[in-house]
């Protein structure tokens, strides 16, 4: 039996970008797409997604639930690495000289600019609620009430 492996990525990609979108992400496809979401006022949580284990078991369930919360960012966003690369890479430049590239990862930002990061470190190995009340409490420091 012959597998062929773009077709088994593709079911896996389409899954993952759909589970974001009915979270309420947008999906950042292009540069232009980064550069025009990034550029909005406000608070903007970015989701670094990915198809490793971590992103579908634990990171992409956080960002699902952690939304739901009295202060949340302004604007959800989610750019999939390995997939979108030049996109990625575009979020990246936005995360400073220090960031240290990980997937999946979150950032948020306020204004444009990045106030906080949870990194691959903070996700992989950990339950999904304990990275839910860690961006929660990025939300409360950072963001207004909705």
């Amino acid at each position: 039996m012959t597998m062929n492996f773009d077709f088994y990525m593709n079911d896996i990609t389409t899954q993952a970008r759909s589970e974001m979108e009915a979270s309420g992400y947008e999906q950042l496809q292009t540069p232009e797409q980064v550069e025009e979401a990034f550029n909005r006022s406000g608070t903007t949580l970015v989701m670094v997604n990915s198809v490793c284990g971590c992103a579908g078991g634990i990171a992409r369930p956080a960002a699902a639930h952690a939304v739901h919360y009295d202060k949340r960012p302004d604007h959800l966003v989610t750019v999939f690495a390995g997939q979108d690369k030049e996109a990625t890479a575009q979020a990246r430049m936005h995360f400073g000289e220090d960031h240290i590239p990980s997937s999946p990862s979150f950032a948020l930002l306020k204004d444009g600019k990045l106030v906080s990061e949870v990194g691959r470190f903070e996700i992989e190995g950990h339950d999904p609620m304990s990275v839910v009340v860690n961006l929660q409490s990025q939300f409360e420091e950072h963001c207004e009430e909705l």
